[in-house]
């Protein structure tokens, strides 16, 4: 973490969508639909929070995938996974669930728990062309898995997937080579945080505020900062006066037609209207 780096600056503030998805569970989205080409090759972000059973109780009942990954990070609360593969898992506070749709699949999340803080984050990540009709596949890393690592500056970093300073995180993908990280900044300090050249790239203030880049923009709890591709720039500087905690997310764009249909993500609508075909009729 280079003090004398370039810093990327901010390109824009989003502040996410309240929404309702599952059996009612409400959430926060954040990476939407029409910033995806944008931020290629993330294709959906969403925060869940909430201490009221009725917020999230009902989960995410049965429910068809193709096309893409999802990547489940839970802070607090426990969610029970099941699939049309026979697989089955149970992710608890601080793991993450890495899952490639691939071909099709038909899964549940359901809350394991009555009471209590429910907090987490599901994104969605795109496949190449070639890779879109993989096999189905999935990792459940528990919290005492995933890379840590504490800065010169008293900074926090869980390590979900890419590498820091040649350290590797707990998930590495090919096509995409995603980071993502979850950043508890520390009160008075300035952090840099490399991003590879050409990644597509932003930030999510969860809890406190930041200021980043070089004109140190402030980002609010529960805003997203897309960070601009600057070809001069190594990655961000990030500052707070008070702790913080935020994700940094980059991945390398696809540069590949995106067609979305709800749970399906493919390159073209006939590639849709098969996915939904197949499904119908049990092929997933």
């Amino acid at each position: 973490m280079s003090k004398q780096a370039i810093s990327r600056e901010v390109e824009g503030l989003v502040n996410g969508m309240e929404v309702s998805d599952g059996a009612g569970v409400r959430l926060l989205r954040v990476l939407t639909h029409d910033l995806q080409r944008r931020l290629d090759p993330f294709l959906m972000l969403d925060e869940f929070r909430s201490d009221n059973p009725d917020d999230y109780i009902a989960g995410f009942p049965d429910h068809p995938h193709r096309g893409f990954e999802t990547v489940t990070y839970m802070l607090d609360g426990r969610m029970r996974h099941r699939d049309s593969t026979g697989q089955e898992g149970l992710l608890g506070p601080g793991g993450v669930q890495w899952m490639t749709a691939g071909r099709g699949l038909v899964h549940s999340e359901i809350p394991e728990q009555q009471d209590g803080l429910m907090h987490g984050f599901q994104l969605w990540v795109n496949l190449p062309a070639k890779n879109k009709m993989v096999d189905p596949w999935y990792r459940d890393i528990p919290s005492a898995e995933i890379p840590e690592r504490d800065t010169a500056a008293g900074s926090h970093l869980r390590l979900i997937a890419g590498c820091v300073d040649s350290q590797p995180a707990a998930i590495q993908r090919l096509d995409t080579e995603p980071l993502y990280l979850d950043v508890h900044l520390a009160g008075g300090q300035s952090e840099f945080f490399a991003i590879p050249a050409g990644h597509n790239a932003f930030l999510y203030v969860y809890q406190g505020e930041v200021q980043a880049g070089s004109h140190e923009q402030v980002v609010g709890q529960r805003q997203m900062a897309i960070l601009a591709n600057d070809g001069a720039a190594s990655g961000i500087r990030v500052s707070s006066l008070q702790p913080a905690r935020f994700l940094l997310l980059a991945g390398k764009p696809l540069n590949e037609p995106i067609a979305q249909w709800g749970p399906f993500v493919m390159n073209t609508r006939a590639e849709l209207e098969a996915a939904a075909d197949d499904f119908r009729n049990g092929r997933f």
